[in-house]
């Protein structure tokens, strides 16, 4: 019998129905879960490549802003000013920082190891921004402007005002330099930039202490005679004192080695070791002040003789220049004019050191020795005069201090505790280095001990030389010494040039060895009509010193070689020497390295 209605049927098929269908609604909700999935996953990674590939962008334009600033900087071809320059150069490096500092950017810094580099690359690009657009133009366009005071005065507002930015970035460009995970050309360029501001940033904070900005500052400037030579360059025979007072810069006092009671030494702490080397010659004569290689010494024996015989001072800061420095110089600033006498970049040494001896005779009377001095003296005014005034080439005048300073003809030392930190380790403060950690530094000095100028005419070479056996090594070191001067031509020169004592029979010179620190003298050889060791048991400046004395006939030659040993790790060998009119010839085999 059928029980069914029709509303049954339609009962039944739906529960049918929802029998058959109850299985498959969880797969489709799964199904739905995972598309959505995988467009959020497909999303984000659309996000992610247009980040990389916006990031990847914004980096080629960081990289073309930076390579055009460096272009500006390197390429010496056009003829834009150094202003012009640093100018264009801030617009790249603003350019570039801006690219840099996008948000997209700054997030992707949070990526490890790549986000090391990325931000390597932002802090450069923001240095490079504040060093140009902070520091360069409106030092610039300070030097330039006209007003009250000396181009420093307007320059010192503007340090001041940049000293704590330029602080700042240099201590994020030391952070991002830190990192371990840079790639080579980030880790170059990071490396170059922290270089620049990690020292521009001390710089800026001492300038103006250095320009007086809390009261006047006194520097004595001594002019080395290389004619005569001495280790750290030559006789300081003639000093200008240089007065600095908020920006202001004047010449405050001028004298000549006459004026100092010389045989009586000054109250100066000098090591033993140096008295035994260079005699009391050292401390009781200015003029012999610079015959250790050490700059420090020499500045604070030429501070304490300014000070007790011409003016109680004080003395802030002593730099030594030479005319060697001088003729760069004059390529920044132009020729200057004493007297009837031009005097430029071209002919500054041979006016200076043989010129000059041709003119006046000091030894004739005190009148010619006073006009000989007074010469001197113009022509260190007529400089100064040009540099405290702003007028010259900036670029060219960085190039000569640049070239003064690596070649040993530019020193500095200060009294100020802060100023003197910074320049620690440079090669303008004319230290020898203390360890080979960096380079294994030999020296070799000379002295003229003849009382004379012959030294325009000295010619000299060094060949040096290591070897290893068994862990140690062995430094040879050969210095050939050339008077580069017939006789005839000697028995001509003014007598001021030829010795004191022998005319122009002989020369004598003295050579200082400096071996390298953690080594020993073992010994020497010696090629030459006259020479003969002074000393080869004395260390001076932590170091062995074999020292000698060479007799030359004009025309003659005479060679010594001095030996030294040591175990230890020793850097690449460099030679410190003195500097002279004709540059020593300088040939290193280092065999272990």
């Amino acid at each position: 019998m059928q029980h069914e209605t029709r509303r049954a049927a339609r009962e039944a098929a739906a529960r049918e129905a929802a029998v058959q269908d109850a299985p498959t609604a969880p797969r489709e909700r799964r199904g739905n879960r995972k598309r959505t999935v995988g467009i959020v996953v497909a999303s984000v990674a659309i996000v992610l490549i247009a980040a990389a590939a916006w990031v990847a962008f914004r980096a080629l334009t960081v990289k073309g802003e930076l390579e055009a600033a460096q272009r500006l900087l390197s390429d010496s071809s056009t003829d834009m000013t150094m202003q012009e320059r640093v100018t264009r150069m801030g617009e790249h490096a603003h350019n570039a920082a801006s690219a840099a500092g996008d948000p997209i950017w700054r997030v992707a810094e949070y990526i490890p190891a790549a986000g090391d580099n990325l931000r390597a690359v932002r802090v450069s690009s923001e240095a490079l921004d504040v060093v140009a657009n902070e520091v360069g133009a409106p030092a610039f366009a300070a030097m330039d402007a006209n007003g009250d005071g000396s181009p420093f005065t307007r320059l010192l507002p503007v340090l001041e005002a940049a000293t704590p930015e330029v602080t700042a970035v240099a201590a994020s460009v030391a952070d991002a330099a830190s990192s371990d995970f840079l790639i080579g050309p980030v880790r170059s360029g990071i490396d170059q930039v922290n270089t620049v501001v990690g020292s521009a940033a001390p710089a800026l904070e001492v300038a103006p202490l250095l320009l007086g900005a809390d009261g006047a500052k006194n520097y004595l400037l001594a002019f080395q005679n290389n004619a005569e030579f001495l280790a750290l360059g030559g006789s300081a025979a003639s000093q200008t004192l240089v007065s600095v007072d908020n920006g202001q810069i004047g010449i405050a006092g001028q004298a000549s080695s006459a004026d100092f009671a010389n045989g009586v030494a000054v109250d100066v702490p000098v090591d033993q070791s140096a008295l035994d080397l260079y005699s009391w010659y050292l401390v009781d004569h200015v003029n012999t002040t610079m015959s250790r290689p050490d700059f420090p010494t020499a500045a604070t024996l030429l501070k304490a003789f300014w000070e007790r015989d011409i003016s109680p001072g004080p003395v802030d800061g002593v730099i030594a220049i030479d005319p060697i420095a001088l003729g760069r110089v004059l390529e920044a600033t132009g020729p200057i004019t004493v007297g009837d006498v031009e005097i430029t970049s071209k002919n500054a040494v041979s006016v200076l050191l043989k010129d000059v001896y041709t003119w006046w005779d000091p030894y004739a009377s005190k009148a010619e020795a006073r006009a000989s001095d007074a010469f001197f003296a113009s022509v260190a005014t007529a400089v100064f005069d040009r540099v405290a005034a702003g007028d010259f080439d900036l670029k060219d005048m960085l190039w000569a201090v640049n070239e003064s300073i690596e070649n040993g003809d530019l020193m500095m030392w200060m009294q100020d505790p802060q100023a003197a930190s910074l320049l620690e380790g440079q090669r303008v403060a004319g230290v020898l280095p203390r360890d080979n950690a960096d380079a294994t530094t030999v020296g070799v000095f000379f002295r003229d001990a003849s009382a004379s100028k012959i030294d325009y005419y000295m010619k000299s070479d060094v060949d040096l030389n290591r070897t290893c056996t068994d862990g140690e090594s062995t430094f040879t070191v050969t210095t050939n010494l050339h008077l580069d001067i017939s006789q005839d031509d000697a028995d001509d020169l003014p007598r001021y040039v030829q010795s004191a004592v022998w005319r122009s029979e002989q020369f004598r010179t003295e050579v200082f060895v400096y071996g390298p620190p953690g080594t020993t003298f073992a010994g020497f050889t010696a090629d030459g009509r006259d020479i003969v060791p002074l000393r080869t048991d004395i260390t001076d400046l932590g170091r062995p010193v074999a020292a000698f004395q060479l007799t030359q006939h004009p025309g003659e030659s005479g060679a010594v070689t001095a030996t030294f040993t040591g175990a230890g790790d020793f850097a690449p060998l460099e030679l410190r020497s003195t500097p002279m009119v004709h540059p020593v010839k300088v040939t290193i085999d280092d065999g272990c390295s």
